[in-house]
């Protein structure tokens, strides 16, 4: 007899590859053909996964029209099962998916406009946090500083895209056709911060300026190298500040223990 592994996993390679297999010895007829019972677990299991995609993908849907989508998701799908039964998960490789796909090549921001939009989904379905209190650096001096590493806020995504995929999404998104016509596919690069606050879901470009700093910091750089790195532009500090006052960072740490000064303690 086969053990219950065995058998989940003919049965999900039924469902996900499109060949029975050996999967229709272990079900019960009753009235119906094995192979049809797999048949309709199999499209529901596709349309579920489908679906998915398309809640995730809006405005690529959009641009690349519904027929082309839904054939391009089948085939995204027969490739790569998700590895999660929460499907708000699904998608992550999307994008690239489409970089490859010789159907999409006449539309080569396509890939971009979907990484943009899983960076969205990233933020919406992330934890809720606290982003961190600036105050929480005040009472730090300048070696502390040095060696201070800021986390990321789970909402908040960093993403450089070839092509202005904010242009595109944000036109995709208001229905609004003659600046979706008026959008300039050179102008890129962008470097955007997508971010889930109290304020709702933003895009927003950053120069290249705050585009070096807050990659780095995102990278887990202490702050004193990613300042010293940027020290010849002006700015910088108002753009770190800038950066802290939208709560991009949630916690503090420190890259090496720094001396505590015995008359106060040090928290991170």
């Amino acid at each position: 007899m086969p053990t219950l592994l065995e058998v989940q996993r003919s049965i999900g390679a039924s469902l996900l590859g499109g060949t029975d297999g050996g999967a229709p010895a272990f079900i019960v007829g009753r009235g119906m053909r094995p192979e049809d019972r797999l048949a309709i677990y199999r499209n529901t299991s596709i349309e579920v996964m489908v679906t998915a995609l398309r809640l995730g993908f809006v405005a690529v849907q959009h641009v690349v029209g519904a027929e082309f989508f839904e054939g391009a998701a089948r085939m995204f799908i027969a490739q790569s099962a998700p590895r999660s039964a929460w499907l708000d998960s699904y998608g992550a490789d999307f994008p690239a998916f489409l970089a490859r796909l010789p159907q999409a090549a006449c539309l080569p921001y396509v890939p971009d406009l979907a990484r943009l939009e899983w960076g969205v989904n990233l933020a919406l379905h992330a934890a809720d946090a606290m982003p961190l209190e600036v105050a929480a650096l005040s009472g730090l001096n300048e070696a502390e500083l040095a060696q201070l590493v800021l986390q990321a806020h789970p909402a908040a995504q960093l993403l450089r895209c070839e092509f202005p995929a904010d242009a595109v999404w944000h036109a995709v998104l208001a229905r609004d056709d003659d600046a979706m016509a008026a959008i300039d596919l050179s102008d890129g690069p962008v470097r955007l911060l997508v971010q889930r606050s109290t304020n709702g879901l933003e895009v927003i470009r950053l120069d290249e300026r705050q585009w070096r700093i807050a990659a780095a910091l995102f990278d887990g750089q202490p702050l004193g190298s990613v300042m010293a790195g940027v020290a010849s532009c002006d700015g910088a500090h108002d753009a770190l500040a800038r950066l802290l006052a939208r709560g991009c960072f949630q916690h503090i740490k420190f890259a090496h223990a720094p001396v505590a000064d015995p008359t106060r303690g040090i928290h991170a």
